[in-house]
């Protein structure tokens, strides 16, 4: 992995414990970035690469289960690892209940860091991923014209030409006509794969 594909993200109050990270994780090419507390990492310009969040669960002001909870709340998706001495795996257990991916107790080895930060890109890079897909689908599906949105909203909830065509007052021929050409712009090779499109856009729910 390297720095310009992914990103760590280090929020915790011990500098100490920030540059050994930061070390650690440049040392095999990923960017690091630490942050002494909540709002410092909220104020900052995040990469828009696959990333995580190393979170430590006992901050000054505001713990990190609820910092967790505000991260969710702003839509903010990164993958959470939590970090926690010994005496906090109860709030541990609740942090990863709320979502976070993984928890780590300090003192943590170094392999056990890597292989959970490693997990945690790999997350985050699939859901980037499928964000960028539905945003190129919803792009698509509003460049169809509003016959074609129809068509293709009849034709996927499982209407044959015939009976769209009598719920549009169209010809048949018409409705093929808008139907190949929404799948066209759809991308759809197929009926079965526009189906799939109008299940992921939420169309018939």
């Amino acid at each position: 992995m390297s720095q310009q594909l992914s990103a760590v993200h280090v929020i915790d109050d011990d500098a100490q414990l920030c540059a050994g990270i930061d070390s650690l994780l440049r040392s095999v090419g990923l960017a690091c970035h630490s942050y002494p507390g909540p709002d410092a990492f909220l104020a900052a310009s995040l990469p828009q690469v696959a990333s995580c969040l190393l979170l430590d669960v006992r901050l000054r002001g505001e713990s990190g289960l609820d910092f967790q909870t505000r991260l969710e709340r702003l839509g903010i998706g990164l993958p959470v690892i939590v970090m926690t001495g010994h005496a906090d795996v109860p709030m541990s257990v609740r942090a990863m209940k709320a979502g976070a991916v993984d928890f780590l107790t300090k003192p943590f080895r170094d392999q056990d860091l890597l292989d959970a930060v490693s997990a945690a890109i790999a997350r985050d890079r699939l859901r980037r991923e499928a964000a960028a897909e539905h945003t190129a689908l919803t792009a698509r599906f509003d460049a169809l014209s509003e016959r074609e949105r129809q068509v293709m909203e009849l034709v996927t909830a499982g209407l044959l030409n015939k009976q769209a065509a009598h719920r549009l007052g169209l010809s048949e021929i018409t409705v093929k006509l808008y139907r190949a050409s929404a799948m066209k712009k759809m991308e759809a090779r197929t009926l079965a794969d526009l189906v799939r499109m109008a299940g992921r856009l939420g169309i018939g729910d």
